[in-house]
């Protein structure tokens, strides 16, 4: 990695390494803000792409860990969290409540712990790639370890 990196990809590293995540942080010279753009970068299906995507759900952020394969049911979320209303956020309430812009946000590394949802697909996939806090980054980790990591619940995103 560079020696001077973006402080959010700094906070996401620290994250990471308290929590014993062992996969290093992959620095892009593009920037790879979709599932699509990432794994053609990394050489492997979007399947294994996991987007990390906010909602509001009733006005609190929901941070939904997907497969690039997937689109989530909003209404299928509403239901599995218990919110009336869903909507995908916009980008000024994705940093406030990630710290990190769209097509950058980690699972980890925001001001506050974020209510997370983790899609049951990415447990199909041994290595499973994730932003770092930047759009430029990803790093590989595990469904166990996203599960772990983020205190997230193991959700089917899709119907």
């Amino acid at each position: 990695m560079p020696e001077k990196l973006h402080p959010n990809i700094e906070k996401v590293a620290a994250v990471l390494d308290e929590h014993g995540v062992s996969g290093e942080i992959v620095v892009f010279a593009e920037a790879a803000p979709t599932a699509v753009a990432a794994a053609a970068q990394i050489g492997c299906e979007v399947g294994a792409i996991a987007n990390s995507l906010v909602f509001e759900a009733d006005g609190d952020p929901l941070l939904v860990l997907t497969s690039g394969a997937h689109r989530v049911d909003t209404a299928l979320i509403a239901e599995r969290v218990g919110a009336s209303k869903i909507k995908r956020a916009g980008p000024d309430f994705v940093r406030a409540a990630t710290g990190q812009v769209i097509g950058g946000v980690a699972p980890v590394g925001h001001p506050a712990p974020l209510r997370t949802l983790v899609d049951t697909w990415l447990d199909r996939h041994p290595v499973v790639w994730a932003a770092a806090g930047h759009p430029h980054t990803v790093f590989p980790t595990s469904f166990a370890e996203l599960v772990r990591i983020t205190g997230g619940v193991p959700t089917d995103v899709e119907r």
